[in-house]
């Protein structure tokens, strides 16, 4: 997509940035703060979508997108898997055997752990891989480093000591591309369509097993059931469910029929293509 405007959290060069030249290589990026930030400027038409990250095979769900999503106003419309390489970065000046101290976001840090303690590195936690990548510039010390992504080497122009500096080579962050605006692929019969949704339980014993039912009796798959607290209560709790199936698929209208006799503020998320990647990940986990 061509002129179009895609917001992401971090500053440039993080893995986010590169998924959205990635996806749009075509269009504008704008660096925001926050992941709240980014999704408030596709809230108000500001930008055209946010890149946005929601789990990582190796660090897990990003808990804070699945609470602030249901709370905006924001349809999503695709899904995207990133293959994150971490790579160590440094100063051109500087070779493998000057560096003493390397630093970076805890989580890539955390990915990094084996290659880090065989090259006695000292970590140094930052607030984000992009920035500690950029902050290499300021202090212009040979014996530092980061752990960042190549488009950062890129960006400030840095040299790649090491390109696969990560200790599991399949680490993949899976992103959300969400809008204001509620774009729905039409259905066919040879292609796979995720449907996402949130709902609560109504107050009634097995609430949850019932309104789960429908989906079990209908042959609908779910894909991924997420539960959170809702703020200011223990008890009532949200559920956010990834089904395989598009909402034009009569089991599933069933299915969500069923769904809203036993659960109550049912919100659909949005309906876009199954990403091909996750074929990938099925054959690659067999």
């Amino acid at each position: 997509m061509k002129n179009k405007i895609v917001a992401y959290q971090g500053v440039q060069g993080a893995y986010s940035h590169l998924s959205c030249k990635n996806v749009f290589p075509d269009s504008k990026s704008v660096a925001c703060e926050t992941f709240q930030e980014a999704m408030h400027l596709a809230e108000i038409g500001e930008v055209d979508f946010a890149m946005i990250p929601v789990e990582n095979s190796s660090a897990g769900r990003v808990e804070e997108i699945y609470r602030l999503i249901p709370k905006m106003s924001l349809h999503i419309l695709d899904e995207h898997f990133e293959p994150v390489k971490h790579c160590l970065l440094a100063l051109n000046s500087s070779s493998i055997e000057d560096i003493k101290y390397v630093s970076s976001h805890p989580q890539a840090l955390a990915q990094c752990h084996v290659n880090i303690t065989k090259h006695n590195f000292e970590a140094v936690a930052k607030f984000d891989t992009a920035g500690a990548a950029q902050e290499l510039i300021s202090i212009n010390d040979n014996t530092h480093a980061a752990i960042a992504s190549s488009l950062s080497s890129q960006l400030y122009d840095l040299q790649i000591l090491n390109d696969d500096f990560g200790d599991h080579h399949n680490n993949t962050t899976r992103f959300l591309i969400l809008s204001k605006n509620n774009i729905v692929p039409p259905y066919r019969d040879d292609k796979e369509y995720i449907t996402s949704l949130v709902f609560e339980v109504r107050n009634i014993p097995s609430s949850l097993y019932k309104a789960l039912g429908g989906f079990a009796t209908n042959n609908v798959n779910l894909i991924k059931l997420e539960s959170y607290s809702l703020p200011g209560s223990m008890k009532a709790s949200q559920f956010h469910v990834d089904i395989a199936g598009h909402t034009s698929e009569h089991k599933l209208q069933l299915a969500l029929e069923e769904l809203d006799f036993f659960a109550k503020d049912v919100k659909i998320l949005g309906v876009y293509n199954r990403n091909k990647y996750r074929n990938i990940m099925k054959t690659f986990n067999e």
